[in-house]
């Protein structure tokens, strides 16, 4: 039992650290970061949601595994849409504060978890500009390890992204629980042998964290 004992958490940042303040899920276009993002930058620039996937989605993949740097992003989307780089750059930035809210919960309990010996992580998709407005820099620099897939060129469900997570907390994947809110970013870390928490809410994830004896004094 001991051997197997939690001795990390690793937290996922959209849709848990960080949370989407009008979720919404369409379909095939579910596993973008955050769809609320995207419908707000293509209503101020009154363009329908598919043309401004269609003008973004392979830029936008690149930038996430930081094969494309903000600036260049940036630029790319300006040329494509015909619109200042300013403009892009303000509208991403102001979509992304408007849709997401810190989960100072879940944040308070990572910390909680620090101080009880447990290292925490975190693990997330993110590209440079949503990294900066998604992810706060003086909750960052508490964590142990933190793994961007804009950083280190890999994202979920990437199994490599994992194995690297687990080499920079120093651990096995069977003392390490990870936290995501979606299921197909668990799967590699099931297969790896980590413990899974799928998040739904504060309260059930706080239940499922009770039942396996992690947070509580």
């Amino acid at each position: 039992m001991v051997e197997n004992q939690i001795k990390a958490v690793i937290f996922d940042v959209g849709g848990v650290l960080a949370l989407s303040k009008n979720p919404i899920v369409i379909g095939k276009r579910s596993n973008m970061h955050d769809l609320g993002v995207h419908e707000y930058i293509s209503r101020k620039l009154r363009i329908s949601i598919d043309q401004w996937f269609d003008a973004i989605d392979s830029i936008y993949a690149d930038a996430f595994v930081g094969q494309l740097s903000e600036r260049t992003t940036i630029l790319t989307i300006s040329r494509k849409l015909g619109v200042s780089p300013f403009k892009v750059f303000s509208l991403f930035l102001k979509a992304y504060k408007r849709n997401f809210k810190q989960n100072k919960k879940l944040y308070k309990l990572a910390f909680k978890l620090k101080k009880q010996g447990h290292k925490i992580a975190i693990l997330s998709d993110q590209w440079w500009l949503s990294k900066e407005a998604v992810i706060k820099e003086k909750y960052m620099k508490k964590f142990n390890v933190v793994v961007i897939s804009c950083d280190v060129g890999l994202r979920k469900p990437n199994p490599e992204i994992y194995k690297l997570t687990l080499k920079k907390l120093k651990l096995p994947a069977k003392n390490c629980l990870f936290i995501d809110n979606q299921t197909w970013n668990l799967t590699p870390a099931k297969k790896l042998g980590m413990k899974t928490i799928l998040f739904k809410t504060d309260e059930q994830l706080f239940k499922q964290l009770f039942k396996m004896g992690v947070g509580h004094d």
